[in-house]
């Protein structure tokens, strides 16, 4: 379903997607709203390096912010780089919002501005030493582009002839550079990430609700790599923990939109739905 203009809340399409958010209504002290950032609070770009927050996103996250027991945003990206893109350092009424970076492997607490983190996985370096190489001798490197992510390294094609072709032709010599070095593959819309493995927003996204004994969690996504994250969802309910999960709507992941109690128009639709529910709360 396409979220609804005005200040109607749209309807999930499931039972439980509906029970998830009755219950965020109810007791919305309670509540975790948990977002991905790029395509999610941010549209997708050629270069992810210029990526930004839609500009209504914190005018909504704050007004919802104070309302509910925590806004959580949940990204592959390096937390310091999801929160200088999504401009959330020292904005008014995120006082309470956290920056899971890397799958949450870093966290960025708004109280104190600081990051946390553990060592980085050493094989990250190494695959993203012989990458170069490994994309010239594919004859791949026209199109393609990396992305330094600090604790993981990505392939994009999104910039090549034909991305979807380029990035067929990565995934097995990726995956056997993984492999050589203890990590895994991630695939997303036209790009292939190499991390280290136990690393996911499903993980991220229970253990931060356990944290802080969520009674109701909404997530927002919009990649595969956000898949883990509903089914840490499904996970939640099936214990009796009410959760809604919304799809930032794109035609090139159909699997998120299938499995999704409610469907939006992409960031403006997620943006469009925080600032609406924000208002429903009063």
């Amino acid at each position: 379903m396409t979220g609804s203009t005005g200040s109607a809340l749209p309807t999930p399409t499931t039972a439980p997607g509906r029970d998830g958010l009755d219950a965020i209504l109810a007791r919305p002290g309670k509540a975790l709203i948990a977002l991905d950032f790029d395509g999610t609070l941010a549209p997708i770009v050629a270069d992810p390096e210029q990526a930004r927050a839609h500009p209504e996103a914190l005018t909504a996250l704050a007004a919802l912010a104070p309302k509910v027991a925590a806004v959580a945003v949940i990204t592959g990206r390096p937390a310091e780089v999801a929160v200088r893109n999504g401009g959330f350092a020292d904005a008014p009424g995120l006082e309470h919002l956290v920056v899971l970076g890397h799958y949450g492997a870093e966290r960025w607490d708004a109280r104190s501005g600081e990051v946390s983190a553990p060592a980085p996985h050493p094989g990250v370096a190494a695959a993203r030493t012989e990458l170069p190489e490994l994309l010239d001798r594919l004859g791949a490197s026209q199109g393609t582009w990396i992305e330094e992510k600090g604790r993981a390294v990505a392939v994009h094609t999104r910039r090549a002839a034909d991305p979807q072709a380029a990035l067929d032709s990565l995934r097995e010599p990726l995956a056997g550079l993984a492999h050589r070095h203890g990590l895994i593959v991630e695939p997303g819309r036209m790009v292939l990430e190499l991390r280290p493995p136990g690393m996911d927003k499903g993980v991220a996204l229970t253990g931060f609700a356990r944290e802080i004994g969520a009674g109701s969690v909404l997530f927002a996504g919009d990649d595969l790599g956000d898949l883990p994250a509903y089914s840490a969802v499904d996970k939640l309910r099936a214990d009796g923990t009410p959760g809604l999960l919304v799809c930032s709507g794109s035609a090139e992941v159909t699997e998120l939109r299938e499995r999704a109690d409610l469907v939006v128009d992409g960031p403006e639709g997620v943006v469009r739905l925080l600032g609406t529910l924000a208002a429903r709360l009063g």
